[in-house]
């Protein structure tokens, strides 16, 4: 970090530093005036309508994002909310965003906004259709490769760090030092909440910048049908003390044909606000690993389902307070698939680095490569070169929904299989989703066709000058939409 970049940093700090006091004096009516006053700082970041939206947003109080926003400022440690305001806000948002863009246009290949890892394989559960159930306490990243990703990742304009399993916490103590020695950074923990305890709350309140993602699939029938007796108990156990200590948590909930009925339900939402939650990251349930169970993927009914369920639960006026997304049903906003490092990649416990953590196959690792030899490899070139990979962007994935897609990918790219117990071919994977695949896309396109969607302003390869030259036109004509059916 140069002399300039400091000085700005500690000049926003001490910013909001007095904003968050002058709104604590009227937490209602200065919110108001705070939202015109945010605009000049992060004008760059977000489009003018976003501030429009919030400033227009908390001058109702009934508004469920007011009261959102209230709920961070009156229940989230101080300490911690300004941590996080920071690294997210300015070292992530701010200062990390235009580094990303301009590595982008500099490097000519996607560069992410966020990375996963997973520090062990290691995991105390094993929960149905989960692949890391399997891998076993085998593979760990060390903490110097730990450091390593988030240096270089760094370098690259990345702030935003998420750490995945395996069960994360199993290296606790490893997980909350590279937390505390990286606090321009962000890091979101998934977990289970087995391991979550007083001092772990302790470490969390002195770093300031680790929040945890709890898994929880509904009602306790179904959450333990899927993770095992007792874990339901666990994780609301993990929820009240948490809150206690005005921890930052959300709720990490993997939606499957058997639980969609749960995790929409009104009562469980009700009960993650009640304690404290402040985010729910939902997944559609993918078939990865060879004792995958494709009959839990959600049927194009219930995937349905979930679509409406998203924009009723986020009405301003009649949703909840609460942040909710799903990476599935959500990808019209991002502009389709955000993996292969378009917004995000995946390392593994053994070092491989992947496109996506459900993705698992690699031509790179920690050990022999650099993120950015990586981000440039084969693979993440195909990536790169072929998103999006449907112009209908609830079709966004290339093995979901396109499965022919990723199946090219990787035997054109060379990729291995990096599954740590049993490799699985491309064609073994993809073909637990061909059927639904033809199932989901009449519907995706009925969908699709009658509804509005917000550009994204997304440029593409396809866009680029160089994509322009290597598809011969404006990268919009029906071969190279051929190119991506």
């Amino acid at each position: 970090m140069n002399f300039t970049y400091n000085m700005q940093k500690k000049g926003i700090e001490l910013l909001l530093d007095k904003m968050l006091k002058y709104i604590d004096k009227d937490p209602q009516g200065n919110l108001v005036k705070m939202s015109y006053k945010i605009e000049p700082i992060f004008n760059k970041v977000f489009p003018p309508e976003n501030f429009k939206k919030f400033q227009d947003a908390a001058k109702d109080p009934d508004n469920i994002w007011t009261q959102y926003a209230l709920s961070l400022i009156r229940d989230i440690d101080r300490g911690v909310f300004k941590q996080m305001l920071v690294s997210f806000g300015v070292d992530a948002g701010l200062y990390g965003t235009k580094a990303v863009r301009e590595n982008r246009e500099k490097y000519k290949c996607n560069i992410p906004f966020i990375i996963l890892f997973d520090p062990t394989s290691a995991c105390n559960l094993k929960c149905k259709g989960c692949w890391a159930a399997e891998y076993g306490h085998k593979h760990n990243l060390s903490n110097e490769e730990m450091q390593s990703i988030v240096s270089q990742g760094k370098e690259l304009g990345t702030h935003f760090y998420m750490l995945t399993g395996g069960e994360p916490l199993v290296r606790k103590k490893d997980v909350v030092e590279l937390a505390k020695n990286n606090k321009d950074c962000v890091f979101v923990i998934y977990t289970n909440a087995t391991l979550v305890d007083q001092k772990f709350c302790d470490d969390m309140k002195e770093a300031g910048n680790i929040s945890l993602a709890l898994s929880i699939e509904g009602s306790e029938e179904t959450n333990d049908w899927r993770r095992g007796e007792g874990a339901y108990k666990t994780t609301m156990d993990a929820m009240k003390l948490l809150k206690e200590n005005k921890c930052l948590f959300g709720v990490s909930i993997c939606y499957t044909s058997k639980n969609i009925e749960a995790v929409t339900d009104t009562a469980f939402m009700k009960m993650l606000i009640d304690e404290g939650a402040k985010y729910a990251l939902y997944f559609n349930y993918m078939p990865v690993g060879h004792d995958a169970d494709a009959e839990l993927i959600p049927t194009p009914a219930q995937r349905e389902r979930m679509y409406k369920w998203l924009r009723e639960t986020r009405n301003s006026k009649t949703g909840n307070p609460i942040f909710v997304m799903d990476f599935q049903n959500d990808a019209e906003y991002v502009g389709g698939c955000i993996a292969g490092g378009r917004n995000y990649f995946h390392i593994n416990s053994a070092g491989d680095i992947e496109p996506c953590v459900f993705i698992h196959y690699s031509d790179a690792n920690i050990r022999t490569h650099t993120l950015l030899e990586a981000l440039r490899s084969p693979l993440f070139t195909a990536y790169y070169k072929n998103q999006p990979f449907n112009d209908n962007h609830l079709r966004p994935c290339p093995m979901l929904e396109n499965p022919d897609i990723l199946r090219k990918i990787v035997s054109q790219s060379g990729a291995k299989s990096t599954d740590l117990i049993v490799a699985e071919s491309a064609d073994e994977l993809c073909s637990k989703c061909d059927c639904y695949a033809a199932a989901w896309a009449p519907k995706a396109e009925e969908i699709w066709n009658s509804t509005k969607h917000k550009d994204t302003h997304t440029q593409y390869y396809r866009d680029t000058e160089e994509g322009k030259k290597e598809f011969g036109c404006n990268g919009n004509c029906a071969e190279c939409a051929s190119k991506h059916e």
